[in-house]
């Protein structure tokens, strides 16, 4: 997946980030070293392609950065990432939005159930209106988001003992969720008994039927080997997840200018070579998952989401996300209350 420089500049010209980032940058100085956490594992894209633009980082800085990457929550769990990241603890790191939605209520919007339709709708979101306006509200709270989001997938449930293709087979069924409180009112009102595990521990709570299934995009179904402990896999595409790259925006903001300029350029550069990651992965999952024992169906989405209309779950996200944040949403998803 590496990219030598020649052909990280021609895909930089292609992509129309400027030229000029990726000359090397001459400013005089000591050594900055940047902690960058992820709890996404060693293996993910999400990790490998920030790994690469530390690389080039360096290399376009005359060595003077080091931003060192520690994936599989090494630095501590997301949320403990988080604080760590707004107190300068830790420089930067990536995360959902949703992780953010106590402290930022509308950075979890991208995750409101069956928003998008396609990845043509998500893009056009995220690189506009409705992920500026995220941005703007992570910089009210010290926390200084890049423009480009990588993508952690469209998430879908896998279940040990039946398929599920309608919301009554999610009637009282044991799922795991992230601690996320809108995904978790999702599921409550879709009938299902959602309990929040931490990823670290999900794979175990599967093994020993501490709960009967979980959801996740298939890219980490399969390098979490979750396979290995669920038998069905149904497509719901029930939200779209993605990762925001931000960081401590005082500490950011206090970097001399070449260096704040290199460091948003090449992280919004991996965060568009990882998009093209996923979406292979995504097409070579489905096979490989299938050739690992797992039995794929895709349900009819109108049902599931007819339900969470008239159980009241959009209303209520509507009104704690605020007006001006579901119109930008509905801009791109049209009507869902």
């Amino acid at each position: 997946m590496a990219l030598n420089r020649r052909q990280f500049g021609s895909l930089a010209a292609s992509l129309g980030l400027g030229a000029s980032v990726f000359s090397p940058v001459r400013a005089q100085g000591a050594q900055i070293t940047l902690k960058y956490g992820t709890a996404f594992p060693a293996d993910h894209p999400g990790t490998l392609r920030i790994k690469e633009a530390a690389e080039l980082l360096k290399k376009d800085t005359g060595g003077r950065v080091d931003l060192q990457v520690y994936p599989a929550s090494q630095l501590g769990s997301e949320p403990d990432m988080i604080s760590q990241t707004r107190s300068g603890a830790i420089d930067m790191m990536s995360t959902a939005g949703t992780n953010l939605q106590t402290l930022v209520p509308t950075a979890g919007i991208n995750g409101v159930a069956f928003a998008f339709k396609d990845y043509a709708t998500v893009w056009a979101a995220m690189d506009g209106e409705l992920g500026g306006h995220v941005r703007a509200a992570m910089a009210k709270v010290n926390l200084q988001a890049f423009d480009k989001v990588l993508d952690n997938g469209y998430r879908n449930i896998t279940t040990a003992g039946k398929a599920i293709n309608s919301p009554a087979d999610l009637k009282g069924f044991k799922i795991r969720v992230p601690g996320i409180p809108m995904w978790l009112s999702m599921f409550k009102a879709l009938g299902a008994s959602p309990t929040a595990i931490p990823f670290g521990e999900l794979y175990s709570a599967l093994q020993t039927k501490v709960v009967d299934g979980q959801e996740n995009p298939l890219a980490l179904i399969q390098s979490a080997k979750l396979y290995e402990v669920q038998k069905y896999c149904s497509l719901t595409g029930h939200t779209w997840d993605g990762h925001f790259i931000f960081g401590n925006a005082r500490k950011l903001q206090a970097l001399p200018r070449e260096v704040q300029e290199a460091l948003a350029s090449h992280l919004n550069a991996a965060a568009l070579r990882q998009r093209e990651d996923i979406a292979r992965l995504n097409r070579d999952a489905e096979a490989s998952l299938a050739k690992a024992g797992i039995i794929f169906n895709r349900p009819d989405t109108t049902p599931f989401r007819t339900l969470l209309r008239s159980a009241g779950f959009y209303a209520e996200w509507k009104n704690k996300l605020g007006e001006e944040a579901w119109n930008k949403l509905e801009k791109y998803a049209g009507d869902l209350a």
